[in-house]
């Protein structure tokens, strides 16, 4: 039965304008797998050529009585389009068609919330709804409220009921909106926080970013298995859009001493709506604090270069610039044409499932987070073995020898490593 219930998924209707954009086609295959990953069933698709969208009715005239013949004919409830109408497009296309409108922003919205794990997500992603809610109010919500009120029927004095409680509800959401941000801000200094601990500590951090379903769940997992100090510790993933939308944060300790923090963030996807990548900001800031960023690219999809342009155009929204980056073509197993693992300067080809792509993938991390180390000898007195035991958690002992005077130790060590043990240095 329950396998039953998966299939039935509620069929739909996509739209789209095609406005010169050469993402456009790309697009619309994206608007129907988000669809599907909502249990939605895209029975057909309408486009039309336009400069703009109808202020109106986002379609001319003509391609909205096709789509109102197209919504009988399927025998469809539900349309969803490929941008973001304003809410007098939705009242309208609902009222011809006699189907609901869902935008892509809505459908995103919609995903997210039914991902979301863990309080800041849930957060972030209820103050989105509530930004996009705000300015429809009286499109998405009269019903709503007269359902709320026992009202019926029209009349001055219930016309009048309807209107204060809009002016309530708006209040009501503004009110939430202000407590949602007060409540991130809180959980946000948390989190400074244990980065400020983690930069004291002189720990490199590395954050893999890019679109979402590319893998970077599944190489995340494989490093934490092979190096992480607790194996168990790995993330969810799954073949499906948005799988994950917490940052997760996992330590990688090296065979030669040497470690770092991986950060695995949410996926991107072409027109994120701007006010939830707003509201992820927080969540992207590992993403923004790293010392080296992964791009994970699905090698296997013909359509990869739009979801760099992607991936590129919304690290540039959450002010992540001029930041080291290496780019991994990942899935190459999936490719029949390709070898891997495979390296040309900071591009790897790999699959994430392959023991030696994922050691050539440490060697380049290693070459970039580690590439500011010296070595040293430091001499540490009998007294302080505290900090011989950091070192020996933090660094690279490359030798120990035991002398009357102390612990000496050859070590590589960090920048800001020399400068913390700059008194112990003895050469």
């Amino acid at each position: 039965m329950h396998e039953n219930e998966q299939v039935a998924q509620v069929p739909v209707l996509i739209v789209g304008l095609d406005r010169n954009d050469p993402q456009f086609v790309y697009q619309m295959t994206e608007l129907a797998n988000l669809a599907e990953a909502n249990g939605m069933q895209v029975v057909d698709q309408l486009t039309q050529k336009l400069e703009r969208p109808v202020a109106s009715t986002y379609f001319g005239k003509g391609k909205v009585e096709e789509l109102k013949d197209a919504v009988a004919y399927h025998q469809v409830n539900m349309v969803v389009a490929n941008d973001e109408l304003s809410p007098s497009q939705i009242r309208n296309l609902e009222t011809m068609t006699g189907a609901t409108i869902m935008d892509r922003t809505a459908l995103i919205l919609d995903i997210f919330a039914s991902r979301a794990q863990t309080r800041m997500a849930k957060l972030q992603v209820n103050m989105a709804q509530l930004q996009y809610q705000l300015p429809r109010l009286r499109t998405s919500l009269n019903i709503r409220l007269d359902q709320q009120t026992g009202g019926g029927g029209g009349g001055f004095t219930s016309r009048g009921a309807g209107e204060t409680k809009l002016e309530t509800n708006r209040r009501t959401i503004e009110h939430q909106i202000a407590m949602i941000k007060k409540e991130i801000v809180e959980i946000q200094s948390d989190e400074q926080i244990r980065r400020a601990h983690r930069t004291k500590q002189a720990i490199k951090n590395v954050a893999l970013v890019g679109y979402t379903n590319a893998g970077k769940s599944t190489i995340m997992n494989q490093l934490v298995q092979r190096f992480g100090e607790n194996e168990s510790k790995t993330v969810f993933q799954a073949d499906m859009l948005f799988a994950t939308l917490e940052t997760a944060v996992r330590k990688i300790n090296l065979p030669d001493n040497q470690s770092f923090l991986l950060s695995d963030t949410v996926g991107f996807v072409s027109k994120l709506p701007h006010n939830l990548v707003a509201a992820f900001r927080a969540t992207l800031a590992e993403a923004a604090n790293a010392d080296l960023l992964l791009q994970i690219v699905d090698y296997s999809d013909e359509h990869y270069p739009d979801m760099m342009a992607t991936t590129a155009q919304t690290l540039k929204e959450i002010g992540v610039t001029d930041m080291p980056m290496i780019t991994i073509y990942n899935k190459a197993d999936l490719r029949p044409d390709t070898s891997y693992p495979d390296r040309d300067g900071d591009t790897l080809i790999v699959s994430a499932q392959d023991t030696a792509s994922i050691d050539l993938l440490v060697d380049v991390v290693k070459q970039h987070v580690f590439d500011d180390l010296s070595e040293a000898t430091v001499l540490i007195p009998f007294n302080q073995g505290e900090i011989v035991s950091d070192l020996n958690e933090q660094a690279s002992i490359l030798a120990t020898e035991y002398t009357e005077n102390g612990t000496q130790l050859r070590v590589s060590l960090t920048p800001l490593q020399v400068k913390r043990y700059a008194e112990f240095i003895v050469d």
